[in-house]
């Protein structure tokens, strides 16, 4: 397989963050999530323009993993202070991250976490917030190895569906 080169993102990448955010999602959700509610939230919130306004926002840090021809294969956010349930001033939240299923199961997942706890920690959050679906047992495994622990519970909107998601917390400092 080959390597990952990881990058700031700029509004350049918005376009390829849209493509990339949904192909991981449909990736990661499509065996368990309605088809029409998750093609409809992708086509309304997966724009280009989305995107430029999230790389545009103060506190947001957007990271893109591409092949050494340029593909994207991978990106994290990463947005301090958080916005998720329950949020401190103090708190950041690892909003999203996520690798094309070619790959995975290399470290990249680890390496991208440890980068955003650091980040997160030069940022002088003291908190590190995720949420996570709990069917989604490959990510609810590493965020575990990297000392994330369950604390409450939340919902993710697909469209007029709740869809059940746990919130991770680890402390910084």
């Amino acid at each position: 397989m080959t390597p990952i080169a990881w990058r700031d993102a700029g509004p350049a990448d918005a376009a390829a963050l849209a493509r990339l955010n949904s192909a991981a999602f449909l990736e990661a959700f499509a065996h368990d999530h309605p088809g029409p509610a998750l093609l409809a939230y992708l086509e309304e919130t997966q724009t280009t323009t989305a995107w430029a306004a999230l790389l545009g926002e103060p506190g947001v840090a957007v990271r893109i993993g591409e092949t050494p021809l340029g593909a994207p294969v991978g990106l994290v956010v990463l947005r301090v202070p958080a916005r998720l349930k329950g949020a401190g001033p103090d708190d950041a939240e690892l909003m999203r991250l996520y690798l094309l299923a070619g790959w995975q199961g290399r470290g990249e997942g680890g390496r991208q976490v440890e980068a955003a706890l650091a980040r997160a920690t030069a940022a002088g959050a003291h908190r590190m917030l995720l949420a996570v679906y709990p069917q989604n047992h490959g990510a609810r495994r590493l965020y575990e190895r990297h000392g994330f622990a369950e604390i409450g519970e939340t919902c993710f909107q697909l469209g007029d569906i709740a869809m059940p998601d746990l919130i991770y917390a680890r402390a910084l400092r």
